[in-house]
């Protein structure tokens, strides 16, 4: 798998994805935001990332949309890729990554590549994860929750919504589960 960051929001890189293949098509054609891939070795392009300075804070970024190729979700490659954008913003002195995301599986991929819930969601009932993460491994004696207690907090927002099938399994296969540990590079 080949990742590429194509260029920072300033540059305007554009990238055309198959609406039949990609959830978010449309939104990475928008010149406003930086954007980054992972192909194949034969170049089939597989996941973007699209993201943009924040509005109010130079010194955070905001991963805006993240799509894998339907037909590859599940094998790491979004983790993977948001894994290596987030190292490249933390080089170009960005202090913070944040994003909203709005189901579980995403909550998911975030959380494997170094992301953790703020507790915040936005107003239409996204999630908001950040890194690098808002609390340490243990829980702080002031009451602020440690990392498996924030984790699963996130998840329980998710379970009191109006669920797919797969992902009322995958919530249920997550109850009482730690965060899942960084994806592994090859």
């Amino acid at each position: 798998m080949e990742y590429d960051l194509l260029g920072w929001p300033s540059d305007g890189p554009k990238l055309r994805l198959d609406h039949e293949r990609f959830s978010y098509a449309g939104k990475f054609v928008m010149t406003n935001t930086g954007k980054a891939v992972a192909r194949t070795d034969d170049g089939e392009l597989v996941a973007a990332v699209a993201f943009n300075e924040d509005r109010t804070d130079e010194s955070t970024l905001w991963l805006r949309y993240v799509t894998v190729a339907r037909d590859r979700r599940g094998e790491g490659i979004g983790p993977e890729l948001l894994a290596r954008v987030r190292d490249r913003a933390l080089e170009r002195g960005y202090e913070r990554l944040r994003i909203a995301v709005n189901n579980p599986f995403a909550y998911e991929a975030l959380y494997r590549s170094g992301f953790a819930y703020t507790a915040e969601t936005t107003g239409i009932a996204e999630l908001v994860l950040e890194h690098p993460s808002p609390v340490d491994d243990a829980a702080d004696p002031g009451g602020e929750p440690d990392a498996r207690e924030r984790y699963q907090a996130g998840l329980e927002e998710f379970r009191e919504r109006d669920l797919s099938d797969e992902e009322e399994e995958f919530l249920a296969s997550r109850e009482e589960s730690e965060p899942p540990g960084l994806e592994s590079r090859d």
